[in-house]
């Protein structure tokens, strides 16, 4: 069977990534792009790497052009997914890249978004851990799913098996990321030109305020079957000179009197059959280069006895696992179809 999808927000950098593996998925027909402001233009006039796709048009965003589709990506700032959402009722496949259906929380959407209040979606991590079963049961045969925040995905997978395992203390967690500009969109802004990027690096969001922190916290709740109260995290995202990728290095307390084995077992029997995420060997660590264009988040391990805490080293290809290959990979268990479906573990080097 092939489905046909329409994509929204298909002039950023987002939904070119969501096209840009849809374009190799044998089972999907991309038949609609849209936009707002690029809307009328012509789809590889915003994104000239996807040849295959240079008959489509951009056309406007609007519940009626969207409709009709047997699946909907929502490539959009957050805040704007929710009022498209409640007009596709019908279609059998929405999934959201925004915001808008990510948090179980009202208080949560209004301490860090505001606006309207949208319920919750099956959460689209597969490999995630909620009270013992990989979040991929949940998206089997999903009708509608939030696909994650990058940074917020990254740091979860990368404490998730610790927390679930009780072998460290997630009350307090120090998360810093190195991210690519790319995860801020394509909008224009100052702080992201060229010049004010390249040669060095810049925090943002410091002191408790970037976004994705209730998603982390959510997440991470989930996985331990505590309150997201019990969950305390020190987060702070640096912009480094990279168009691509998030390195996240975290840190928390080792919990109880527990060994270096099973600490490291905790991970290795989260993600030992996994596919895209997997752990390095001990004493190895990943670089963002090794996951360019990658669906794969890499994960290395270290036990600092000396400071008590477990440092995890995470690399993943923000518009890739981050996102789009996050989405795609959700969609193929929600159409019941293989897994890996047009995404690879494989990244482009050099």
């Amino acid at each position: 069977m092939t489905y046909s999808v329409a994509v929204s927000g298909a002039s950023g950098y987002a939904g070119g990534e969501i096209l840009r593996l849809l374009a190799s998925h044998p089972d999907i027909e991309i038949r609609t792009v849209t936009a707002h402001s690029n809307a009328g233009q012509p789809l590889v006039q915003h994104q000239p790497h996807l040849r295959s796709l240079a008959h489509l048009t951009l056309q406007d965003t609007t519940p009626e052009i969207l409709a009709g589709h047997d699946i909907v990506f929502l490539a959009l700032p957050h805040g704007q997914s929710g009022q498209y959402t409640d007009a596709l009722g019908d279609t059998p496949l929405v999934i959201d890249a925004g915001a808008d259906h990510r948090l179980t929380s009202q208080d949560s959407w209004d301490a860090f978004y505001g606006g309207d209040f949208h319920e919750p979606w099956a959460y689209g991590v597969p490999e995630l851990l909620v009270d013992g079963v990989k979040q991929r049961e949940t998206l089997r045969g999903a009708t509608r799913i939030a696909a994650p925040g990058c940074n917020a995905s990254t740091v979860s997978l990368s404490l998730a098996p610790g927390v679930a395992a009780g072998v460290i203390d997630p009350g307090d967690i120090v998360s810093v990321l190195a991210v690519g500009p790319s995860g801020a969109g394509k909008s224009l802004k100052t702080n992201l030109l060229g010049s004010e990027i390249l040669g060095s690096a810049n925090p943002y969001a410091v002191g408790g305020t970037h976004r994705h922190i209730p998603e982390i916290r959510q997440a991470l709740a989930a996985a331990s079957g505590a309150a997201a109260d019990g969950i305390r995290i020190s987060f702070t995202p640096v912009i480094v000179p990279m168009s691509r990728g998030i390195l996240a290095t975290s840190t928390a307390p080792i919990a109880g009197d527990v060994s270096d084995a099973e600490i490291r077992s905790a991970w290795e029997n989260a993600y030992g059959d996994e596919t895209f995420v997997q752990l390095l060997p001990e004493g190895h660590f990943p670089r963002t280069a090794d996951v360019l264009g990658a669906n794969t988040a890499l994960i290395g391990l270290a036990i600092d006895r000396a400071a008590n805490r477990v440092t995890v080293v995470t690399a993943v290809d923000n518009l890739v696992k981050g996102t789009a290959g996050a989405a795609i990979q959700s969609m193929n268990l929600a159409l019941g179809l293989p897994e890996s479906r047009a995404l690879s573990v494989n990244g482009v080097a050099p």
